[in-house]
């Protein structure tokens, strides 16, 4: 049986509040630009979310300072921001052919890609980001 530490429910959380901000900034910005340049955007403000929120309520015992916290925390979010934008472009091309309301696809796609990277995140924060 799978064990849910506390520390991954917090993760999870706070990537829940961080990928909320990201759907909602995502639609506004989406109204004044293309798609992919809003999920772009959108996951830079959900990011910075995320690290304050992941630092201080999740990985709280790590001794690393704000800089080298947020060196680790660019380069895990660097390679989910790839994940995040390749499943949400593709899946949007590939759902479109189906549905035919483009705010749908746009939503149904930008959230799929945001749940992709949640394991690779939370390793990747947990032995790169806050590992002391």
């Amino acid at each position: 049986m799978v064990r849910v530490t506390k520390e991954f429910s917090l993760f999870v959380l706070a990537g829940s509040i961080a990928a909320l901000i990201n759907i909602i900034s995502r639609i506004i910005l989406t109204i004044f630009l293309d798609f992919e340049i809003s999920v772009f955007i959108s996951y830079l403000l959900a990011m910075i979310t995320s690290f304050l929120l992941q630092r201080k309520y999740v990985f709280k015992s790590t001794k690393k300072s704000y800089k080298k916290s947020f060196s680790g925390f660019l380069l895990v979010h660097f390679v989910t921001l790839l994940q995040v934008w390749i499943v949400s472009f593709l899946l949007k091309f590939w759902l479109i052919n189906f549905i035919s309301s483009v705010t749908i696809v746009e939503f149904i796609a930008h959230v799929f890609g945001l749940g992709i990277p949640a394991f690779t995140s939370y390793f990747g924060h947990k032995y790169i980001t806050f590992r002391d």
